[in-house]
């Protein structure tokens, strides 16, 4: 069992598929190392079909994932959260709200598949794509040494996943 564990909040504007798959991956590859959360600026009130699919697809647990205001985290009595992830640049451009603790935060931009038009096997392929370069960053994510890496050095680190294939940025600045 883990020492300690991690709360992480994925944020996007709509939260019904980047950051509800980042939080879906994380909770089921994090060992119990992690409690992810995810939120939107401006949520849809519904997880998109094909994030629910794409998750079930490869075994990934949906239960209780559901769109939600990333106002519900900076609560008072809200989790205290470690890590906050933007997935989209919009997320990433916007004011956020003032995070209790500090927390590390880093932009993870990756195109929005929910915004992708035309014909099902694109859409699909889009959720794939998406899946797949969450799935990488989160695994170079979990696999760092975060009880014995300093601030600045972890900070980095993050930025350097966030530019990892299927960026949307050619800058990873802190959200």
């Amino acid at each position: 069992m883990p020492d300690r564990v991690y709360n992480v909040l994925f944020l996007c504007t709509g939260n019904s598929a980047r950051s509800i798959l980042g939080e879906a991956i994380l909770n089921y590859v994090g060992q119990g190392r992690f409690q992810a959360y995810s939120a939107g600026s401006m949520p849809k009130g519904s997880v998109h079909p094909m994030t629910l699919e794409t998750l079930t697809k490869v075994g990934i647990p949906t239960h209780g994932l559901r769109s939600k205001a990333r106002d519900e985290f900076a609560a008072a009595d809200a989790p205290k959260m470690d890590f906050i992830f933007t997935v989209c640049d919009n997320a990433a451009g916007e004011v956020c709200p003032i995070w209790p603790g500090q927390p590390m935060t880093a932009h993870w931009g990756i195109e929005d598949p929910a915004a992708v038009d035309g014909p099902e096997f694109k859409q699909r392929a889009a959720f794939d794509d998406a899946m797949r370069y969450l799935r990488n960053r989160i695994g170079a994510f979990i696999n760092l040494p975060l009880a014995s890496i300093d601030r600045m050095a972890l900070n980095s680190k993050l930025e350097g996943i966030g530019a990892l294939d299927g960026t949307t940025t050619k800058s990873s600045k802190v959200a």
